[in-house]
């Protein structure tokens, strides 16, 4: 039998920062065309290409009709993954028929830890990237906090390095991009850093978790002749000890192999798709489990 959790009061109101959509009536004065409005602003902030303007464009819209979440909306489809910080399951928000990916939390935490999952996740509903997974929402139940985010149909870095062997190159300058990318819009936009909320730390953390993938036995070290000088150096100016020393986020921005994978012409999903026999990829609005 399992042991009797020690119940939280429920203090988590997180509210979203975009509009919930229009109201019942319908009416011209219902803020749906506001929302579109503030919508549009938010969009056009950001450096998109058409492709991701499109699929953030299309994200937020159903996000704005997702509403209130809560425990009896969700439909368990099956486990994504398990860690010291909780279980994250795909599940169906029954009322809208996305998948989402639900992370559960339990709150047997000190009080302080708890305040600053709270503070990051109201953060996160004003992160709107094609750099940053998706976020719907969040709520308390039962003495746990549900995290619902975006359900990425292609897995973690781990699950696909587990089927490719091998990762090559021209795929890993496209997740740095995608890594350093939105770090940068943390930053600029929330003056927000990997480690932390407010806490200026070096962007080559993250790369580390990046590192991780790439060989086996830490500290990393790319075996030689695999991967190029370029790539060699990126990787080294991420593993200097010394923060003061390490590359910060501007200067990996800028290295050769950032502006040689940001010209390179690699299909990323098609890779990704044969890699783990996964049918055409997915958008926010797909609904098929």
């Amino acid at each position: 039998m399992p042991a009797k959790r020690k119940l939280v009061p429920p203090a988590l109101n997180i509210t979203p920062t975009i509009a919930e959509g229009p109201s019942p009536t319908g009416g011209e004065g219902d803020g749906s065309e506001a929302h579109l409005v503030d919508l549009q602003k938010k969009l056009e902030e950001l450096e998109l290409d058409e492709q991701q303007r499109k699929r953030l464009e299309a994200f937020l819209t159903q996000k704005a009709k997702v509403g209130e979440l809560k425990d009896d909306d969700f439909e368990r489809i099956s486990e994504l993954g398990a860690g010291n910080g909780g279980v994250v399951t795909k599940v169906q928000h029954k009322p809208s028929g996305l998948i989402m990916a639900r992370k559960l939390i339990h709150l047997e935490i000190k009080p302080a830890i708890r305040n600053q999952i709270i503070r990051e996740l109201q953060v996160l509903h004003e992160c709107n990237s094609p750099y940053i997974v998706g976020f719907y929402g969040a709520f308390y139940s039962d003495g746990e906090i549900s995290i619902c985010m975006e359900h990425m149909d292609g897995g973690s870095l781990d699950q696909v390095l587990k089927e490719a062997k091998r990762i090559p190159e021209e795929i890993l300058g496209k997740v740095s991009i995608a890594v350093l990318r939105g770090l940068a819009y943390l930053r600029e936009k929330h003056q927000i850093m990997h480690r932390g909320h407010g806490i200026d730390s070096r962007p080559a953390m993250a790369i580390f978790e990046l590192l991780d993938y790439i060989v086996n036995e830490p500290p990393p070290k790319l075996p030689t002749g695999v991967f190029t000088q370029d790539f060699q150096e990126f990787v080294n100016k991420c593993l200097i000890k010394n923060p003061a020393e390490r590359a910060d986020l501007k200067m990996l921005m800028n290295h050769a192999f950032i502006k040689r994978s940001e010209v390179e012409d690699v299909d990323f999903a098609g890779w990704l798709c044969k890699t783990l026999r996964l049918n055409q990829p997915g958008t926010p609005t797909r609904t098929a489990m």
